[in-house]
């Protein structure tokens, strides 16, 4: 298993549909910003917006990448984004297989 300092990132977001979800995670993966795009539906989010507590029905999308392609990822989620202020989560992999890694690492742009 790889170490902690491991180059990948999972980023988190959400979207309003599982259309719109697909969408953004098949132009990312093309786009190469992203090696995987896993869509989790029919995630119920509850959260303030605008002084009030809102609920929704949403599609959750975690997207595998490393460091590299942070700023160019988000950039591009903002413009692909129905939503106002798109949820942009960023997470460390504490560990990871290797060969899992190296896929990863030959999915996405040259960093």
């Amino acid at each position: 298993m790889a170490e902690s300092h491991s180059f990948a990132r999972v980023v988190l977001t959400t979207a309003a549909s599982p259309e719109e979800a697909t969408r953004m995670g098949r132009v990312l993966v093309e786009e190469r910003l992203v090696a995987c795009a896993t869509l989790i539906p029919g995630v119920q989010s509850i959260y303030r917006w605008k002084d009030a507590i809102e609920s929704s029905v949403e599609t959750l999308l975690l997207l595998k990448t490393n460091a590299g392609q942070l700023g160019p990822l988000e950039a591009r989620l903002h413009e692909l984004h129905t939503y106002q202020t798109p949820e942009f989560l960023v997470l460390g992999v504490d560990a990871a297989s290797q060969r899992y890694l190296d896929w990863l690492q030959a999915s996405l742009l040259p960093a």
